[in-house]
């Protein structure tokens, strides 16, 4: 048996030895039965304990408060970061090297090749996709583009990419149309073994062909609504060509959930900013980035891992764990400061776009699912330092934490010491007093700093369209007083079900999220 054999591990199934099996099952369970300890020991504690409880309650209101001023610093640095990448012009700075990372004569050895797998989504979305791409600044003969189809989604889409395979096949050094099979043993049926088939292909069919280096070759994987900006190609460039290890690197833009952000609901707004904030915030902590969604690294790299994640739903951060493994934890992600634009979750309906964020959401917690790979794959990589196990471990297994269980404790289980002790020795107590009134003005302050939300979000806002008069502006600024409702049923509650169907074994398919825009 191979050494690294953990790499390709998505569920305990895969495992061959039965005491591996039972461990990796059992990390599977980890992340769920931490969260509902969290919920269940409030609920006991509130009763039997109520004094205890409400000054622990205290304690982690203060904590979230404080929490959230920090993240706010982040966000403001980390949006001043990218205004001002957006105003350098990379492609001069490309020009102006005299040294380089890799082994090259010149940046224009430099090749990119760009995955955009695509479901379902109509002519129009990836059209936009496309032109995006064309109307970069790099050199579009540099430059293989990949449309990914999946075979399951039939006749339509295989005219779509006839379609677009038609408009576009001139316009960079090569463009390619690939269908993935439905129905291979084995697979999860999804962006990751889409992907993985349409690299396959590529690598074959083009850059074996044509004896590319691989190490001169950045991948780009792309959701199939991306807009690049003008200059992403050119900044993407200069990272890998300045980075001390670009073989050993992920190169990360900030994805801004704003190509329909005008016609979105209120509530689908609130989550395609508070999306876009997090992922902000996360540029200023590179140390603990890992790759999400849209995001490039060197094709040498995924060669080295075979790039066969078939098994997985989040495999945009599946990757990152398998790359730091294959490396023995030399690999990182550098943050670029620089956007991608996407859709936000919208459908036709109100209730069909709550719905449909319910699911997006459940997806993303899903990456729960990295939490017994990387735990499983930490024990049997020696050579990764504790140090660095424990930042990533403690980082990933806190935010699945605090997500599934921060907004039920705050907002509904944070009362409970007060209705439970009332009618005791606790309800004639100071603390009785004090924790309504301390979480009272927590939730008053957070709603205060929901003020700096609605300014950022205005700031990151496209061209208003002219059939939407100025008004517009205050739903807009209304929309985050519906922030406490939609931290519970869209947010937490999903993360909870992901995390619990991964406890209990009722492991989850990948869901697409279906792409809607007025003028489709």
């Amino acid at each position: 048996m191979q050494e690294d054999y953990y790499l390709k591990v998505s569920r305990h199934t895969d495992l061959k030895k039965p005491s591996e099996r039972r461990l990796f099952r059992f990390l599977e369970m980890v992340q769920g039965l931490l969260s509902w300890t969290v919920i269940l020991s409030a609920i006991i504690l509130s009763r039997f304990f109520p004094i205890w409880t409400a000054g622990v309650i205290i304690l982690f209101a203060i904590f979230w408060f404080l929490r959230s001023i920090y993240f706010s610093m982040h966000l403001k640095s980390g949006y001043k970061k990218m205004k001002e990448n957006e105003k350098i012009d990379w492609l001069s700075k490309v020009k102006d090297l005299k040294e380089y990372s890799v082994d090259i004569s010149s940046w224009q050895e430099i090749r990119h090749l760009i995955i955009i797998p695509a479901y379902e989504e109509s002519l129009d979305i990836l059209r936009n996709t496309l032109l995006s791409i064309s109307s970069n600044d790099y050199p579009l003969d540099k430059m293989i583009v990949v449309l990914a189809l999946e075979e399951r989604a039939g006749l339509k889409m295989v005219n779509v990419g006839k379609e677009i395979e038609k408009e576009f096949k001139d316009k960079f050094h090569s463009f390619l149309t690939t269908i993935h099979p439905d129905n291979i043993p084995g697979e999860i049926a999804g962006k990751s073994s889409n992907e993985a088939w349409a690299t396959s292909i590529a690598k074959k069919e083009i850059i074996d062909s044509e004896k590319i280096p691989y190490e001169n070759i950045i991948l780009t994987s792309l959701d199939s609504d991306t807009i690049v900006y003008q200059k992403y190609f050119s900044c993407l460039t200069y990272h890998y060509l300045t980075e001390e290890k670009p073989l050993r690197t992920s190169f990360q833009p900030i994805p801004l959930y704003i190509n329909n952000i005008w016609e979105a609901t209120p509530i689908s707004r609130v989550f395609a900013f508070s999306s876009t904030f997090w992922h902000t915030i996360n540029q200023q902590r590179p140390e603990k980035l890992i790759t999400f969604s849209s995001h490039s690294m060197s094709f040498q790299a995924l060669v080295d891992i075979d790039f066969k994640q078939t098994n997985v739903v989040s495999e945009d951060s599946r990757v990152f764990w398998q790359c730091l493994f294959k490396y023995d934890g030399d690999y990182k992600v550098v943050p670029m400061h620089y956007p991608v634009s996407m859709d936000a979750n919208a459908a036709p309906s109100f209730w069909q776009t709550a719905v449909n964020i319910y699911k997006q959401k459940r997806r993303w917690a899903y990456g729960a699912e990295n939490i017994p790979y990387f735990l499983f794959g930490f024990l049997k990589n020696r050579k990764i330092p504790f140090k660095k196990k424990f930042a990533f471990g403690f980082e990933v297994m806190e935010g699945q934490l605090t997500w599934a269980t921060a907004p039920i404790l705050i907002y509904i289980l944070g009362w409970l010491p007060i209705f439970f002790g009332r009618q005791g020795d606790f309800g004639q107590m100071v603390i009785s007093y004090s924790l309504p009134i301390v979480l009272g003005r927590v939730l008053t302050l957070a709603m205060i700093g929901l003020i700096g939300s609605a300014y950022f979000s205005i700031l990151l806002l496209p061209p208003r369209p002219p059939k939407y008069g100025k008004s517009k502006f205050i739903i807009l600024i209304l929309q985050w007083f519906v922030v406490p409702i939609t931290m519970i049923f869209f947010s937490a509650l999903p993360a909870l079900e992901a995390q619990t169907r991964l406890m209990l074994g009722k492991y989850l398919g990948f869901w697409p999220t279906p792409k809607f825009r007025e003028d489709d």
